[in-house]
């Protein structure tokens, strides 16, 4: 299996309930039941105030490699990265577990 971990962080002057992150975060909250790869997903907001963290997580797995170059090519995917890319950046990691 492999572990899909992406860190989100919102940008300057940018707020969880500007409407573009809502619309954001209810696109990749929906992804858990929309790509059949998924055999895990789970999003949330940090709860913590440290300033080194990451606003926004996501925590997914897939089977295998082929299975994760479907998930992040399906269309489903690429329209909630495009609404993310107008008001954050991120890190990401992948491991096999």
């Amino acid at each position: 299996m492999i572990r899909h971990l992406v860190l989100f962080k919102l940008g300057e002057g940018v707020e969880r309930d500007d409407p573009r992150v809502v619309k954001g975060v209810e696109a990749f909250r929906a992804l858990g039941g929309q790509i059949e790869e998924l055999r895990f997903w789970e999003c949330a907001w940090n709860i913590t105030d440290r300033p080194i963290a990451y606003d926004f997580a996501i925590n997914s797995a897939v089977d295998d490699t082929a299975a994760l170059k479907r998930y992040l090519e399906h269309p489903a995917h690429q329209a909630g990265v495009a609404l993310w890319r107008e008001f954050a950046t991120w890190v990401m990691a992948d491991y096999e577990f």
